[in-house]
């Protein structure tokens, strides 16, 4: 009896992985690493100028005539909890059968389905047809690496994509996406003398998260009570801001927040303290499910600049238009989000303020509407913005023979079959469709949860089955002539 490859590897590659930075836009390093695995293994790559890499290897003997296979994964992680992202490596372990990491989020999206598939390239045990694994870059911010890929880099028309977070699905459609930046004009201001005091206010503790999979999870971002903390002391005092900054990343639900603020003597400083122990009471009220989400608000050291008022108030009146959260369910998938927007980031900058939204839907004119709509809000306050990334939305036929072939081939290893199901996140399918004209597209993954957050992990019994799956379905495709 031939004795099937085990995970072992896909961990030891995974460890690799992990101790290159690889944040979006930064990839160059992982890039390399991926060009260095081909060689070592006298494998033919390509690599595009945005640093996608596709590596390509011969059929097992036998197999020669079967279709090409694409393995589909993303080099680029969110880098949460990192003091340095560009040089800190992930200390992750394992507790309990789940792997995490040590105060940071862990890259098991998608470093845990790119192991697996540069393990396929290495074990020539394992029977496959042709294979091409691709790469690709910027997926966490954008997708540039995608939509700008060449028509002639990938030859393979059937995908199978390992960036999939939902162990017992088989994700067959995603939300479409725009993330945009907008920015406010706001020149620093000499900061204001006389009786006045100075404080800072922290948000901090919340669960945070995938700003599509946990969009609809009752989940606290702390965009919500920085902007009813700041909209409360507006609307009764003279105050200022000198600094906001709020979440850590454009794909992620803000877990935090700090706000410094300079308030007249009194009793305006009086009120602004006051709100700490009312914020908090709302946070546990309004939020049970984010728990540990709270406010502090301290005395601070006096800043020497302020931003000036009129952005402040430009900011307050976007954030109070601009949809936050769920924005509408589906009619037709029971239980799932069709629309959504989340103001993943807000920091100030040295002339102007940053805020990031991420809108998504499963219909494209909906979404290219609402995208449009909040960006009319942050213009009629005088801001810029700049679509960053626009991609659409992606549906798969479930009756289609190649997903019939997937579930099967669960069912025959697991005993079960996954559901097949769309999901509230955005793939890069939707791009891949518009470059390779017939292209069918089957996305797979172990259970990993929290992503984008440093309590992200992933469930190792759960890698170990899909690997087996994917095995099992490399062989069988390749029994499948072209």
């Amino acid at each position: 009896m031939k004795i099937q490859p085990t995970t072992e590897r896909v961990f030891s590659i995974f460890r690799e992985l992990n101790q290159i930075p690889r944040p979006s836009h930064h990839e160059q390093q992982v890039a390399d690493y991926l060009c260095q695995f081909a060689e070592r293994l006298h494998l033919e790559y390509e690599r595009d100028q945005q640093n996608c890499v596709v590596i390509r290897k011969p059929a097992t003997p036998g197999h020669e005539g079967a279709e090409p296979i694409v393995l589909l994964n993303h080099m680029d992680m969110v880098c949460v909890g990192m003091q340095n992202p560009l040089s800190d490596p992930i200390d992750s372990y394992t507790e309990n059968g789940w792997m995490k990491a040590h105060g940071t989020s862990l890259g098991a999206d998608n470093g845990i389905g790119l192991s697996m598939a540069l393990a396929v390239l290495e074990d020539d045990t394992i029977v496959h047809g042709p294979l091409e694994v691709i790469t690709t870059t910027n997926e966490e911010d954008g997708m540039s690496g995608a939509a700008n890929l060449s028509a002639d880099f990938l030859h393979g028309r059937k995908v199978i994509n390992l960036d999939s977070e939902d162990y017992d699905t088989i994700t067959t459609g995603a939300a479409g996406a725009t993330l945009q930046l907008h920015r406010i004009p706001s020149q620093q201001q000499e900061a204001p003398g006389g009786k006045r005091r100075w404080y800072r206010i922290r948000f901090e503790g919340g669960l945070g998260g995938h700003s599509g999979v946990d969009i609809n999870k009752g989940r606290c971002s702390a965009v919500i009570p920085v902007w009813a903390i700041l909209a409360a002391v507006y609307n009764e005092y003279d105050f200022n801001v000198s600094s906001i900054h709020v979440g850590e990343a454009n794909a992620s639900i803000a877990s935090s927040a700090e706000v410094i603020v300079c308030i007249p003597s009194g009793e305006a400083s009086e009120f602004l303290k006051q709100q700490e122990e009312m914020m908090n009471q709302w946070l546990s009220e309004e939020y049970p499910q984010d728990p540990n989400m709270h406010c502090t608000i301290e005395k601070c050291e006096r800043q020497p600049t302020v931003i000036a008022p009129k952005a402040l108030e430009a900011l307050l009146t976007c954030l109070e238009q601009t949809p936050q959260g769920v924005v509408k369910m589906s009619d037709t998938m029971q239980g799932t989000v069709e629309a959504s927007n989340n103001v993943g980031r807000i920091s100030t900058e040295t002339d102007h303020i940053l805020v990031s939204t991420h809108t998504r839907s499963f219909v494209d004119a909906d979404m290219e509407a609402l995208a449009q709509d909040i960006a009319n809000t942050f213009h009629s306050c005088g801001a810029t913005s700049e679509v960053v990334m626009s991609a659409p939305a992606w549906q798969e036929d479930q009756q289609s023979d190649f997903l019939r072939l997937t579930s099967d081939t669960f069912n025959d290893v697991l005993g079960w079959r996954p559901r097949m199901v769309a999901m509230h996140f955005v793939l890069e399918a939707g791009f891949f469709v518009q470059h390779y004209p017939g292209i069918q597209i089957a996305s797979i993954g172990p259970r990993i949860v929290e992503p984008h957050s440093s309590s992200e992990r992933v469930q190792l019994s759960t890698v170990d089955d899909i690997w087996r799956v994917l095995l099992a379905l490399l062989c069988r495709l390749s029994d499948i002539s072209k």
